[in-house]
C-alpha cells in the first residue's frame, strides 16, 4: 500500500473514531439527560421525542437528500468523506443505543456534569472528524453550499442553523434544560477548536528595533531559538527596517521580553498566538527545558 492510500485509510479510520465518540455522547449523555443539540443531530432528537424514531435511522434518511444536493458543489474527496462520516455516525448512533452501558451515564441529578461531559465528548468527536477532513453531513453540507454559492461564511451559517434547531427544541424541552444545552454547546466549540488546532500554543513575536542585530544575537545565544529577518518599511518616514520574527514557547515569553527590554527599551513588540509550530525546536530536536536563560 502506497503512502497516499495509507493516508486515506488513516483519515477514514480517524473519522470513524470521531463519529463513534460523538455518537456515544448523544446516546449516552445528551439523550438520557434530555439535552438538546444543534444541527441535524438536534433535529433527530426532536423526531425521536415526538415520533420515537431511532436517531441512527433518521440521521441516515435526512442526510440522503443533503448529500445529493451537495454533489454539485463539493469536491469528490470531501463528498466521499462526508458520505463515510454520515454512515459511521448513523451506525454508531444505532450501536450505542443497544449497549447497556448507556444506562450507567444518566446524570439527571446533576445537569451541569451532564452538560460538561456532553460538550467535551461531542467536541472531541467532532474535532477529530474535522481535523481529518471529514464531516458528519447535515448542516455542514448546507453551510458549505451557502459559502460557495452566496459567499456566506460557514461559521455564520452554522450558528444561524443551530439557533433555529435549538429554538425548535423548546417544543419538548424546558428552559432549564435548554440553558444547560447552551453550556454544553460552549464547551463543545472550545473543545473542538482545541482538538482541531492542537492543545499546544506557542507565541510568535514581531520585533521592530534599531538594535535588531543585538536582539537577534541574544535570542540565539540566550534562548537558543531561531529567528527570521523580514524586510519592512516605516509607514511615516518610509525608512527601511528589519523586523525580527521568532517563535517561543509560552514559558519563554517573559524571558524574551526581558531580553528585548535590556537591549532596547524603545523596541516595538507584537505578540501573536501560534496554535501549532512544526519544525526544529518544536516537533523535533526539541531544546532541553531550563529554568533560567544563559547570561
Amino acid at each position: 500500500m502506497n503512502k497516499q492510500r495509507w493516508r486515506i485509510v488513516q483519515e477514514m479510520l480517524m473519522i470513524a473514531l470521531g463519529c463513534a465518540i460523538y455518537g456515544f455522547s448523544l446516546d449516552a449523555v445528551s439523550i438520557p439527560n434530555q439535552l438538546a443539540d444543534g444541527g441535524l443531530s438536534g433535529i433527530t432528537l426532536i423526531i425521536r421525542y415526538w415520533w420515537h424514531i431511532d436517531p441512527g435511522l433518521s440521521t441516515l434518511v435526512l442526510n440522503i437528500p443533503l448529500i445529493i444536493l451537495g454533489w454539485r458543489y463539493m469536491g469528490k474527496r470531501l463528498l466521499v468523506y462526508t458520505i463515510w462520516g454520515t454512515g459511521c455516525l448513523s451506525f454508531f448512533l444505532w450501536f450505542w443505543r443497544h449497549l447497556p452501558i448507556i444506562i450507567q451515564l444518566n446524570f439527571e441529578h446533576d445537569l451541569f456534569i451532564s452538560a460538561m461531559l456532553a460538550g467535551a465528548l461531542s467536541g472531541i468527536g467532532l474535532g477529530i472528524v474535522f481535523r481529518f477532513y471529514g464531516t458528519t453531513g447535515g448542516t455542514d453540507i448546507i453551510a458549505r453550499i451557502l459559502q460557495i454559492k452566496y459567499g456566506i461564511s460557514s461559521g455564520k451559517s452554522l450558528l444561524a442553523l443551530d439557533a433555529i434547531v435549538l429554538f425548535l427544541s423548546l417544543s419538548y424541552l424546558d428552559v432549564r434544560h435548554m440553558m444547560y444545552t447552551l453550556c454544553a454547546s460552549f464547551v463543545l466549540s472550545r473543545t473542538m477548536d482545541t482538538v482541531q488546532q492542537g492543545a499546544y500554543v506557542a507565541r510568535g513575536l514581531l520585533i521592530i528595533s534599531d538594535k535588531y542585530e543585538q536582539i537577534a544575537r541574544m535570542i540565539d545565544l540566550d534562548l537558543e531559538r531561531g529567528y527570521t529577518f523580514l524586510e519592512a518599511e516605516g509607514g511615516y518616514k518610509l525608512t527601511k527596517k528589519k523586523v525580527i520574527y521568532c517563535i517561543v514557547s509560552p514559558r519563554e515569553l517573559h524571558m524574551v521580553k526581558n531580553l528585548i527590554l535590556r537591549e532596547d527599551p524603545n523596541a516595538f513588540v507584537s505578540v501573536l498566538n501560534v496554535h501549532e509550530a512544526i519544525g526544529e525546536g518544536f516537533t523535533y530536536k526539541q531544546k532541553r527545558q531550563r529554568l533560567f536563560i544563559r547570561k
